[in-house]
């Protein structure tokens, strides 16, 4: 099996055109993405408005935690440090099952995701970068807002650069457990929708209280872990520390360790893409890391990648 660093070198090489996934609906997935992207946000001021009407549970607060955490789990254990970069080996079983959990997350079918993810780092900040702030947008504080939106949310409507499946996950294309959960996404995003609806109407036991629930920890948690997702490409592109010496923009930002699950250590992700910690100092705090070095200690994952300090010392910014 291919490295993950062969598998971003296969994807530089060649007919540029071959890079790019085609799109075969593009209307219909650029009207399916507002709507993923619009509702949430809309259904947001529903939340305000609720919370402001005395109508929110402590149950609902409950519900959103618990689903927050386990999908944004989902999205960063699952399709970013296993799926993509192969931080870990894991039985076929769990592969799936953080492959449903990540689905749910509502960022698109997995092996979509990873060919993006793996095609960001083949060409990160340079042209072919999917979601670079700092690409094709001009100078000047226009050209940067016109970066920050294009990397935060605008590369989702536009397929110029999206990278191709066949070329950046051929790997993923050939595991028949990883293809299945891929084609069932839909599936997958809506159960992550009817069991908040399920267990807010089990605990409260009524119909509203798995409205609420499902307003909470369906429409709302999407809206949060799909913006924490993409402040990883716009927020940790632009501010933030280097402390490793990498040859694009990735930075470190520290206040959204916790909210990305350590996700934000971003420098040092690409600094060592493969590492399953993002948090590589005593102080920085990553949730992803903790979840997988307990999955390891339970014999459920093994062969995780950690990086030594002499590695890190030889990659320190100068």
């Amino acid at each position: 099996m291919a490295t993950d660093t062969e598998l971003l070198e296969r994807g530089r090489g060649g007919d540029s055109s071959q890079l790019i996934q085609p799109v075969e609906h593009e209307t219909t997935d650029r009207i399916i993405t507002g709507l993923v992207t619009a509702i949430p946000f809309l259904l947001l001021a529903v939340a305000a408005w609720q919370v402001w009407d005395q109508a929110l549970h402590w149950r609902d607060l409950a519900i959103l935690a618990v689903a927050y955490v386990i999908t944004a789990l989902g999205i960063t254990v699952g399709f970013h440090r296993l799926l993509t970069h192969r931080s870990f080996k894991t039985s076929a079983a769990l592969r799936g099952i953080l492959a449903a959990i990540g689905s749910a997350a509502i960022e698109g079918p997995v092996i979509s995701w990873v060919a993006d993810h793996r095609k960001h780092h083949a060409f990160s900040d340079e042209p072919g970068d999917p979601h670079s702030p700092h690409v094709g947008h001009g100078g000047g504080w226009g050209g940067a807002l016109r970066g920050l939106f294009h990397a935060h949310l605008g590369w989702l409507f536009i397929h110029t650069e999206r990278g191709s499946k066949q070329r950046f996950a051929p790997d993923l294309i050939k595991d028949r457990v990883v293809r299945t959960v891929d084609r069932t996404f839909l599936l997958w995003a809506i159960a992550g929708l009817l069991i908040p609806f399920g267990i807010g109407y089990l605990l409260g036991g009524t119909l509203v209280a798995g409205l609420t629930a499902l307003l909470w920890g369906g429409a709302v948690r999407v809206f949060l872990v799909h913006h924490v997702t993409y402040s990883i490409n716009s927020v940790c592109h632009v501010f933030g520390r280097r402390r490793f010496a990498t040859t694009d923009e990735s930075r470190n930002v520290f206040w959204l360790a916790l909210p990305t699950m350590g996700e934000a250590w971003h420098n040092n992700h690409h600094a060592f893409p493969t590492s399953a910690a993002h948090g590589l100092g005593r102080l920085e705090l990553d949730p992803s890391a903790a979840v997988i070095r307990a999955l390891e200690r339970l014999g459920l994952v093994w062969d995780v990648v950690r990086i030594s300090p002499e590695r890190q010392a030889a990659k320190t910014a100068s």
